[in-house]
């Protein structure tokens, strides 16, 4: 584990700790379950991967940071993956606003209230 990540894992936990949560080691990473789906996760480089609903999947690639997640060799992970450059969640504003977005599909798909 990297010192970015193990800084990240432990911001996450804290922005989380309202939640129901189980952590599980997944894409090289430390992924956040809510409701037994993942959340976030914290990537080895510190970056942020984060599920969204696939239908706002464009509009949030226009946020600062955000690229669309790959699972290595190019190859992406689809619409609903986005991967946040660890540079713009070194605040936890930042963090939070995208922990946010990852809680409110998590919650229309597993139809729980936060």
């Amino acid at each position: 584990m990297t010192p970015e990540q193990s800084d990240l894992i432990g911001r996450l936990r804290r922005v989380l700790a309202e939640e129901a949560v189980r952590e599980v080691a997944m894409f090289g990473g430390r992924s956040f379950m809510v409701d037994e789906r993942i959340a976030v996760s914290a990537l080895k480089s510190g970056g942020l991967l984060v599920r969204v609903d696939a239908d706002r999947h464009e509009e949030l690639l226009d946020r600062p940071g955000a690229a669309q997640a790959e699972m290595g060799a190019g190859r992406t992970m689809g619409p609903g993956w986005i991967e946040v450059d660890a540079a713009k969640i070194t605040e936890d504003a930042g963090l939070s606003m995208w922990v946010d977005v990852a809680l409110k599909y998590n919650r229309a798909v597993t139809g729980t209230r936060g």
